[in-house]
């Protein structure tokens, strides 16, 4: 009975942080068109304190790269938190080790994967404009992603693994 409530709770804060992150993803993408096409003031607050006016004075053209990294990693992040709820919503905890509930985690690994490779990507591109002497910040967190990626991956080939065992003791029976 304790693991079904924890795992309702899960399914509730994934639920959370999805919505979160849609939210976030679509502020960032209004506040962003409005300082490109309205008003450039937007630009010193997109989303809660996050400040690209010193980028947005530089260069334009930075601008726009540093803003679609941020938006491509957020939908990526949103579409993560999308596939654990499908998760959620496919797994029966009679018969874990299906081929959708593996195949889901290994897409979860892959997104992981490049959300992480877009986060080392930008982390490189801003030291690259901090060197020429345009100072933002914003934490892309590419490491912790990348690290998330390989565990998820082992979990996925393991969950296989056990669909496999799973199938040979249901042709055994």
């Amino acid at each position: 009975m304790e693991t079904k409530q924890v795992l309702n709770a899960m399914k509730v804060i994934s639920w959370v942080i999805f919505i979160g992150l849609c939210i976030k993803l679509g502020a960032i993408l209004i506040s962003s068109t409005l300082s490109l096409f309205v008003n450039e003031e937007a630009a010193k607050n997109l989303y809660l304190g996050l400040d690209l006016s010193n980028l947005y004075n530089f260069s334009i053209q930075y601008y726009i790269m540093v803003l679609s990294l941020i938006v491509s990693i957020l939908a990526f992040k949103a579409y993560m938190f999308y596939l654990v709820i499908k998760i959620f919503s496919k797994i029966d905890f009679d018969k874990p080790f299906t081929l959708a509930i593996a195949h889901l985690i290994s897409s979860i690994s892959y997104v992981s994967l490049w959300i992480g490779l877009l986060a080392y990507f930008a982390t490189r591109y801003s030291k690259r404009l901090l060197k020429k002497g345009v100072v933002f910040e914003h934490d892309f967190g590419s490491s912790e992603f990348l690290f998330m990626a390989g565990i998820i991956f082992i979990i996925a080939l393991i969950f296989k693994r056990g669909v496999e065992i799973q199938s040979e003791n249901e042709l055994t029976i």
